[in-house]
């Protein structure tokens, strides 16, 4: 065999960054103790590991962790306690459940019925595929996997068919437009649930280890009138703006029935899968009145899938993609905690507090999603930020008297929203910018305006809508 190849210059800038934290041990603040400093030292160079990534994300975190144990910083009995968060194997559960919809096909039969019904204008066409993402997204919580494996393959077909590529610089005709219609409409669908999206459930977990709980049904009826507006107004405010030159697409529903048609009819493994989806929908929104945990009804949903055989446990085993985010995102929600056990981010809170006294509550929360939101220019993964940022932002909020709850559940969208900064900042936005079909130029520039709508929409309307619920 043959060595992995290693960037080792990208060790660099975090073992250098967690060796300064680690040696101004001595001029840490007051309230601070060694061992929350040595932690912070620790996460920060294991946070800035996961952003370079001289080596994958989920070996960055197990080094993180082996140093905090070899440093003496925590137990090893303490560090695999993190293996056990609940909210961690709901992600996993929810990837293979979403499994499910790509080895049936039901995934791309919904987007093909989609495009057929709704895909006689340009414009219906790009809300049709944005319902596809809206359909799928509560029990896909990998947005890149929606956005890359369900719909951007029906994107480059339907660019293929109305002779629009990159490749010979048609991409204008209509593929630019879809593509980035796509990824705004996968932006919406994150905030929408709070299951469509990883980093939404680390800011669950962190939010609950401040003692705020957040259910499944709460985050929806929050999120509703925000995220139907946005997906009302965000395509065509694009379509205005980004106008494809095609605006008429008649063949589009001769495609989608030519491919539904090589499909045959629904088979009885889609047919399961859509029941177990259906049921697991509904069990998710009940769940906070039902007393069931909202990750007990994700492993209820695959047990049934690999008991109905639409899964095997091969299946399961050779999901990488779960089990890789299961390892690593338990290691850094148990440094973020640890970070609050220890009392740093306490301590943290009090000073950011202190520093916005006489600030109105209200005003701190537009301070702090402002913040938080053009803060992810400097981060190319969702997850690293919202680990990194959310815990504190969230103990600042609620050390000013901002009603714990709607802070938590704000920060949380805008958690989602700020994925509509640039191409590296979430996985969909790297899987869609690198088909070609996008001038970076444009993806800034068209961000940065969409990026204040989604401010207005999720922070100004938003608000008001959670003040009609009594979140505060």
């Amino acid at each position: 065999m043959t060595l992995n190849k290693i960037n080792y210059k990208k060790f660099f800038w975090p073992i250098l960054v967690g060796l300064i934290i680690w040696f101004c041990a001595g001029f840490r603040p007051d309230g601070v103790s060694l061992v929350a400093w040595h932690m912070l030292a620790i996460f920060v160079a294991t946070i800035l590991g996961c952003i370079v990534q001289p080596i994958p994300i989920a070996g960055v975190a197990l080094v993180g962790l082996t140093l905090a144990v070899l440093l003496g910083v925590v137990s090893i009995d303490d560090a695999t306690l993190g293996f056990g968060n609940g909210t961690v194997w709901m992600i996993g559960m929810a990837y293979f459940l979403s499994r499910g919809f790509i080895n049936t096909g039901l995934g791309r039969r919904i987007a093909l019925i989609f495009v057929k019904l709704f895909g006689k204008k340009t414009l219906g066409l790009a809300y049709a595929l944005i319902g596809v993402d809206l359909v799928t997204s509560p029990a896909t919580p990998s947005n890149t996997a929606r956005a890359g494996g369900i719909v951007y393959p029906i994107i480059e077909s339907l660019s293929d068919t109305f002779g629009s590529s990159p490749k010979d610089g048609t991409e204008r005709k209509i593929g630019s437009f879809l593509i980035f219609s796509e990824f705004h409409g996968d932006i919406i669908t994150s905030g929408l649930f709070m299951t469509a999206m990883a980093p939404n459930l680390v800011a669950v977990a962190l939010a609950k280890g401040l003692h705020v709980e957040i259910s499944w049904m709460s985050w929806f009826l929050a999120a509703v009138v925000p995220a139907v507006i946005s997906l009302a107004v965000v395509p065509w405010l694009i379509y205005k703006m980004y106008p494809p030159e095609i605006k008429e697409t008649p063949n589009a529903k001769e495609w989608a029935d030519k491919e539904l048609a090589e499909m045959g009819k629904v088979t009885l493994p889609e047919k399961i899968m859509g029941c177990v989806f259906v049921i697991a929908l509904v069990l998710w929104m009940l769940s906070s009145f039902i007393g069931l945990d909202a990750t007990t009804v994700a492993f209820l949903a695959v047990s049934l899938l690999l008991i109905s055989g639409v899964l095997s446990v091969k299946d399961v085993l050779s999901e990488t993609g779960a089990w890789n985010t299961i390892f690593w995102f338990s290691i850094l929600i148990f440094m973020a905690n640890e970070l609050n056990v220890l009392g740093f981010i306490p301590w943290l809170s009090k000073a950011l507090g202190n520093s916005l006294h006489g600030m109105s509550w209200g005003v701190v929360m537009v301070v702090l999603v402002l913040f938080y939101f053009y803060s992810h220019y400097l981060f190319a993964s969702g997850t690293a930020h919202v680990t990194a940022m959310y815990g504190a932002l969230l103990a600042v909020a609620i050390s000013a008297g901002a009603p714990a709850t709607f802070a938590a559940v704000m920060l949380g969208f805008t958690g989602a929203i700020f994925g509509s900064t640039t191409q590296y900042a979430n996985g969909p936005a790297s899987a869609l910018f690198g088909a070609g079909y996008n001038k970076q130029s444009d993806w800034w520039r068209m961000n940065f305006i969409l990026g204040l709508v989604y401010l207005v929409i999720w922070g100004g309307i938003g608000s008001l809508w959670m003040k009609v619920l009594g979140m505060w």
